[in-house]
């Protein structure tokens, strides 16, 4: 595929310092930089927040005092 891309100055020294390394043309280094982008990215696992119940009533509009009573004193 053929196209015209606006690079950012970050993105295109990205590029260059690919080409000059590996002894790249541009495209051949574009893509070898975008695979490794899209590689890296499916790798990542989900961030899953846990849960636990603490039996607390906890009012939060005082968040100094929320603190307290979750961490202890220490930790203000």
């Amino acid at each position: 595929m053929r196209t015209t891309v606006v690079l950012d100055d970050d993105v295109r020294a990205a590029i260059e310092k690919e080409r000059r390394k590996a002894q790249l043309g541009v495209s051949e280094a574009v893509n070898r930089l975008i695979r490794r982008g899209l590689a890296s990215s499916r790798k990542t696992p989900r961030f899953v927040q846990g849960t636990a119940p603490l039996a607390l009533r906890i009012d939060v509009r005082n968040v100094a005092e929320a603190i307290e009573v979750l961490e202890g004193p220490a930790k203000r």
